[in-house]
């Protein structure tokens, strides 16, 4: 029984790296970087009551549901990178898209973390504050 749950377990999880183009080190590092967002986004929700997802700035079931959405959403889109690597020979559409989104966790963590109170060097901040003007034009 073990052993077959272990197997099937197997399949799936190449099935789904294959789809992916791959498991490497790009894949895996924006994951963690997905995780890193999503676990500081719940730290300044629960514990400095700080978020701009919610209205009273506390967690919220509704905000956590709608950030694994677009957790979610993200990885859908990298999955469609490596499809349309794969059907027209390229090896970068996928790899530009992982890049693309780890760009955005990226600045989203530093946010949370000016959220909590961490000084950040000026260049950081104004980075972040800059991309924020331009993503509401």
């Amino acid at each position: 029984m073990k052993t077959s749950f272990c197997t099937a377990m197997g399949l799936i999880g190449g099935v789904i790296c294959a789809a992916f183009g791959g498991w490497d080190a790009s894949l895996a590092a924006l994951l963690i970087f997905m995780g890193i967002d999503y676990g500081s986004g719940l730290v300044v929700a629960g514990v400095f009551h700080k978020s701009t997802k919610s209205e009273s700035g506390a967690l919220e079931s509704r905000a956590g549901w709608k950030g694994l959405v677009r957790k979610g959403m993200t990885l859908l889109i990298v999955l469609i990178g490596a499809q349309l690597d794969k059907l027209l020979g390229l090896v970068y559409i996928r790899d530009a898209i992982i890049i693309a989104f780890m760009v955005n966790e990226l600045l989203s963590i530093l946010e949370n973390a000016g959220l909590m109170g961490i000084p950040l060097p000026g260049i950081l901040t104004e980075a972040v504050e800059l991309l924020k003007e331009k993503s509401k034009v």
